[in-house]
């Protein structure tokens, strides 16, 4: 049973490992569209991001059969939470991917995009998905807290992003609604910052038990 319980463990473990990366392809993809106007890789999107939302369904049924079945104790309960807590952001990341995917043709003809730090926030709203899924793999403490910090970097991004797209917009030689679409585009690569970050705060939390969450401190003592 023992044997059984640490294979139940180890899939789960390599299944978030491959939501993490068809997150990645996502937004890589999603991104390359919209700046390189690469119309082949609108598909590749829409399919990572539904093969993201089918194993979000299956994660969470092989979590909550672990908690239901085999009584995980403190550690092992550590894990499987913050799993269920880290699939949801990870299926909101798959969403925004879509999003900018979706906005793609709308900007399409846009020379705007060139004149902002679009790719920059990109990259970096990147490597924090990146960093945030390694810091799972590895268990890898301070690269999850460099995660975290890493957000200011994405945020900081998305408020200059913003002053540039005023500033164009108040020369009136731009189209209005293409901005208003990057300004969508700089909002959803803000958010998977945000995602990236409270994926590190749950690898923090199944690391070391430190979290806000009260409701999930008195389970691991429950369960203790």
């Amino acid at each position: 049973m023992r044997e059984r319980y640490n294979e139940e463990l180890r899939a789960l473990h390599n299944s978030l490992i491959q939501m993490g990366a068809l997150c990645e392809v996502a937004i890589s993809a999603a991104m390359k569209l919209l700046l390189d106007e690469d119309e082949t890789l609108a598909a590749k999107v829409a399919s990572a991001d539904s093969e993201i939302d089918r194993m979000e369904r299956d994660i969470e049924q092989s979590c909550m059969k672990l908690l239901l079945l085999q009584h995980p104790m403190a550690n092992d309960l550590r894990t499987i939470s913050a799993a269920l807590k880290m699939i949801s952001d990870m299926e909101r990341i798959g969403d925004q991917a879509s999003d900018i995917a979706e906005l793609a043709p709308h900007v399409s003809q846009s020379a705007v995009k060139t004149k902002i730090h679009l790719k920059e926030m990109a990259v970096a709203a990147i490597g924090m998905v990146t960093d945030s899924i390694d810091s799972f793999v590895r268990r890898d403490l301070q690269l999850a807290q460099k995660v975290m910090e890493s957000d200011d970097a994405v945020d900081n991004y998305f408020n200059q992003i913003k002053a540039e797209l005023i500033k164009i917009l108040s020369t009136g030689t731009e189209d209005g609604e293409s901005c208003i679409d990057l300004l969508m585009v700089a909002k959803y690569l803000e958010r998977i910052g945000d995602h990236a970050e409270n994926i590190a705060e749950w690898v923090e939390f199944s690391i070391t038990g430190v979290h806000e969450s009260s409701e999930l401190k008195e389970l691991e003592r429950k369960h203790s």
